[in-house]
């Protein structure tokens, strides 16, 4: 498990003339999770990833990776572990020109001193995993934006990262190519189950590929939930303003919204898991409210048509 962390800022912090990138933030990031930072542009979401990973050094507070504090690790400890349990993607790629495919996934492995037929058995490898096979003698400049992204992500994973931070790393891409690579990384992932940090800006992106979302403000974590809970219920104006565009029907789950105070017979019940647009027909079309289960069978409520209903069109049940 990985936790960030921020004590409160020192009384003196204004009068010392510092700005506040990122301030205040405490949170968990769980194994196997993909926890998704967003914000606008200022927010202080690069800064926190960038905090995290001690490129840029907090004024206070700890970073703890499985119990071990950054804040107290050495230079050539740091460098260990990013080495060994860190994995980077960023939104410039950041691939070496003058390096094939292959030597670009190789690279990582080869500043860690790995042989030269292991470091490229393992490149081979992740390149094959994110569909590059057959590219590994190309150059940077030979392929397109979608596929250098690619590269980039096989040579993250090259070092078999325990962690894995994303900083906008699809926002560079055109629309297609985007939604491509976001299928590529939900794949990736259902393999892999790495611990992701992914930081974007755009809301439909994070409620896609995230199990959690925290939304940024003025350097501040305003809320992290679900995508489901947090637009079935945002936090305030800001985050309300965030999830407004959001296809709320396929993003909500039924769990989220059910009645737990009481519930019909299970017999015909919805699973708590399910999308709003999966059972909106058997839901809509019911004149009584139809219960709700959990996936081992529990019952948790009920889900009626105006509950529905004011999910999906909460400017119309106000």
């Amino acid at each position: 498990m990985a936790r960030h962390g921020n004590n409160p800022q020192p009384a003196d912090f204004e009068t010392e003339g510092y700005i506040g990138a990122a301030r205040n933030v405490s949170f968990d990031v769980y194994p196997g999770e993909i926890l998704m930072i967003m914000g606008l542009s200022g927010s202080g979401k690069s800064t926190l990833v960038r905090a995290i990973t001690r490129l840029n050094d907090p004024t206070t507070g700890s970073v703890l990776i499985d119990g071990v504090d950054l804040m107290k690790a050495s230079p050539k400890e740091l460098i260990e572990l990013r080495r060994h349990k860190m994995g980077m993607v960023f939104q410039n790629f950041g691939l070496l020109p003058h390096r094939s495919v292959l030597s670009n996934v190789a690279f990582p492995l080869e500043v860690r001193g790995t042989p030269k037929d292991e470091r490229e058995k393992r490149a081979r490898e992740m390149i094959r995993l994110v569909g590059l096979e057959g590219r590994e003698s190309y150059f940077p400049r030979e392929l397109s934006g979608g596929q250098q992204q690619r590269v980039g992500i096989a040579r993250s994973l090259a070092v078999g990262p325990d962690i894995w931070f994303l900083d906008e790393p699809f926002s560079a891409l055109d629309p297609l190519i985007r939604r491509e690579m976001q299928d590529e990384f939900l794949r990736l992932q259902k393999m892999l189950k790495k611990t992701i940090v992914f930081i974007t800006h755009d809301f439909a992106e994070a409620a896609r590929l995230g199990d959690r979302i925290g939304i940024m403000k003025d350097g501040e974590l305003v809320q992290l939930a679900p995508p489901a809970e947090m637009v079935a219920r945002p936090a305030n104006d800001y985050v309300r303003e965030f999830t407004r565009e959001a296809p709320r029907d396929q993003i909500i789950t039924v769990g989220s919204i059910c009645d737990r105070s009481h519930g019909p017979p299970a017999e015909d019940a919805v699973p708590a898991d399910a999308k709003l647009h999966e059972v909106a027909s058997k839901v809509l079309s019911s004149q009584s409210p139809i219960a709700v289960i959990a996936n081992d069978g529990t019952p948790l409520g009920s889900v009626s048509r105006h509950s529905m209903i004011a999910a999906l069109y909460p400017e119309r049940a106000q």
